[in-house]
């Protein structure tokens, strides 16, 4: 209780607005946790609070992120497993959003809009042409156990440790930059790109996710736009969310991660088409 009298304390927030951020990062660790996306509920939940500029919603938006995508990682760590390269990858991409966090503070990020309104119809027009990849078997294309010689499995298990590290190294940076839909592009590029079967691929979407969002945090705290007690309040019911949602979708298994994965790329394409023609 201590904790949230703290936080009231803060300019324009009301208990009204802080129930709703709480509901808001509640929901958003949920979504995150299955297929990526709980950006699109939690920052604008955060613009809401009067007087909080934009710059420190989106560095409070990460304090709570990078808790709700621990509890993501951890659930899917003991219930799926991650695979043998998800280290390497994810301290790329941390590095990599790092460099995007730097370079989110030189240049306009509308810029960039047309990019991800594009990218995102191609992720929609594959998740719903192709449910196929959503069924694939662990032993499919591209995966470690894999049939032939040695040596070719040797090759495959080489190629698909390349794509990871590059899909992760250009998701962190787009994730410091930008960060719209970053799940939901990481999920469809190991599925897709690497050959990972849907539930490994959700897996290590959320060890990737959370190493992009502790090195975007790093350099929003440097900078000082983070709001530190209502991001660790808000982190709490990320967190529920983020374990609730990899629980649900381990359990539930690849046809509930597709369909939820269309609905969050829909919203986001609503909100970005709004915003693009104003």
């Amino acid at each position: 209780m201590s904790g949230l009298a703290s936080v009231l304390e803060l300019p324009g927030l009301s208990p009204p607005v802080l129930a709703l951020l709480m509901g808001a990062a509640l929901v958003a660790g949920w979504v995150d946790a299955v297929v990526g996306g709980g950006g699109l509920v939690q920052v604008p939940a955060l613009l809401l609070v009067p007087g909080l500029p934009a710059t420190h919603a989106l560095g409070t938006n990460k304090v709570s992120s990078v808790m709700g995508t621990t509890a993501a990682a951890a659930t899917y760590r003991r219930r799926v497993g991650f695979p043998s390269h998800v280290l390497g990858t994810s301290l790329l991409a941390l590095a990599a959003a790092g460099c995007g966090a730097l370079a989110a503070t030189r240049l306009p990020t509308e810029v960039f809009r047309p990019v991800i309104i594009t990218a995102l119809l191609a992720v929609l027009a594959v998740t719903v042409l192709r449910p196929d990849s959503f069924t694939r078997s662990a032993g499919g294309s591209g995966a470690p156990g894999a049939a032939g010689p040695p040596a070719a499995r040797a090759r495959a298990g080489s190629g698909r440790t390349v794509r990871c590290l590059a899909l992760g190294a250009a998701i962190g940076f787009y994730d410091g930059m930008l960060g719209p839909g970053t799940g939901s592009f990481l999920l469809i590029g190991l599925i897709l790109l690497v050959g990972m079967e849907t539930l490994t691929a959700a897996a290590m979407s959320k060890a990737v996710n959370l190493a992009t969002n502790v090195g975007a945090l790093a350099v929003f705290a440097l900078v000082g736009a983070v709001e530190w007690r209502l991001g660790l309040v808000m982190g709490t019911a990320n967190m529920c969310g983020g374990w609730l949602g990899a629980r649900t979708a381990s359990r539930l298994g690849p046809r509930f991660v597709r369909a939820a994965l269309v609905v969050v790329v829909l919203a986001l394409l609503v909100r970005l088409l709004s915003q693009q023609l104003r």
